[in-house]
This record gives C-alpha cells, structure tokens and sequence, in this order.
C-alpha cells in the first residue's frame, strides 16, 4: 500500500515537471526581436541657397543692366557708314576706277554732294582757266567722295590726255564706258581711245621725213 503512494507520487512529479518544461519550450525558441537601426545625431543639411537681392517692389533687378539696354553705350560703339549705296555694285558692275598715282587711297566718307562741287570747281580750272593741274586734283577729290562717278572719270581722263599721259588717260577711258557704256560721254570716249590707239601706233613706228603729221583730234 504504501509502495503504490509512493510510485503515484513520483508518477505526479514527473507529470508537472514535464508540463513545466513544455510551457518554457515555445518561449526559449521564439526569435529574438531585431533591435531598432542606431540613431545617427547628425541629419543631413540641405545647402541654402544665398537669398537675392529684390527691389523696393519686390522684383529681382538684372545681373547686368547694361545687356538690356544696348542703347545706353550707342556713343562707344557707334560706327560711321562709308559704304556706297545698297544696289550700286549691281548697277554697275566691274566699274573699279584705276589706283591713283601715287599709289596711296585716302579713306573719304561717302559724300556725293562734295563730290559734284570737285567736278564743278575742277570743271573750271578745266575749261576757263586751262590750269589741268588743278582740275586734275579737284577730280581726284571727288572720285574719292564718290567712287566711280562717271562725269568725274572722264573729265580726269581728258586732263591725262592733255598733260601727255596717254597709258593713264586710256585707263580712265575704259572705266568711264565700264560705268556707263552708253552714257553722255560714251562717243567720245570710245573716240579718244582710238585716237590714243592711233598715237601709240605711229610712236612705235618711225615716221620719215616726207610723210605728214598726224592731225589727231584733241579732246573737247
């Protein structure tokens, strides 16, 4: 009797220890929870941008006034037009006018009224005082304040042919039927370079005593 209470005993024993280590089991297996990320102290800063500068009404002035005004500076930047008018090489093309003789052009603005009052003056040295040296400078003055004006070529060129330059005088001939072929002065033109032609013939050839002269037509 008394052996059989003691085997219940040990029987209950092992029972509640092996309940006991049952219930403690789940909990030793569960997974440990992961720890929350570290903290960092220092958060990142985001750069600040320099605060511009407004107007009194609150509107941003331009970092350079001066590009959006071109005309504020016109004084320093302006530039004088020389050039001839717009059209004039179209209608006359190929009417260059012979370098001068001295070998140097002098840069004249654009100024065809100073140019027509060379010719006139020249024009009076020309046929009222007979001074060609004169006139010849005042038509050079003009052909630089307007290149390639016909009245002012052939003038010149009648000046060469009467001072005894006829290679020049030829030249001027040509440019004035380049700038006008069939202008006023054309005819006579086209004349002079014959009678330029003629001349240059019977220099090279020797004349001999018994022929006569030639009575060549001198310019108008």
């Amino acid at each position: 009797m008394l052996r059989a209470g003691y085997l219940w005993s040990v029987l209950v024993l092992a029972l509640t220890l092996a309940v006991g280590a049952a219930a403690q089991e789940p909990s030793a297996q569960a997974p440990a929870k992961n720890p929350p990320p570290p903290r960092s102290d220092t958060e990142a800063v985001e750069p600040q941008t320099e605060p511009q500068a407004t107007t009194p009404s609150g509107k941003v002035p331009p970092a350079n006034p001066a590009a959006t005004n071109p005309n504020e500076s016109s004084s320093r930047s302006t530039i004088i037009d020389i050039s001839p008018p717009v059209g004039d090489a179209q209608e006359h093309p190929d009417s260059e006018v012979p370098a001068d003789l001295s070998g140097t052009t002098e840069l004249h603005p654009w100024n065809p009224h100073r140019a027509e009052k060379n010719i006139e003056v020249g024009d009076f040295y020309f046929k009222v005082r007979k001074n060609y040296s004169a006139a010849e400078s005042r038509y050079r003055e003009a052909l630089l304040y307007k290149p390639n004006d016909a009245v002012a070529t052939f003038r010149l060129a009648q000046v060469l042919e009467l001072t005894d330059r006829p290679s020049e005088a030829r030249q001027y001939y040509q440019a004035y039927l380049k700038i006008l072929p069939h202008g006023p002065y054309a005819v006579d033109s086209h004349k002079a370079l014959e009678r330029l032609q003629t001349q240059s013939q019977n220099q090279s050839q020797p004349q001999s005593k018994d022929s006569p002269k030639d009575s060549s037509e001198s310019p108008r």
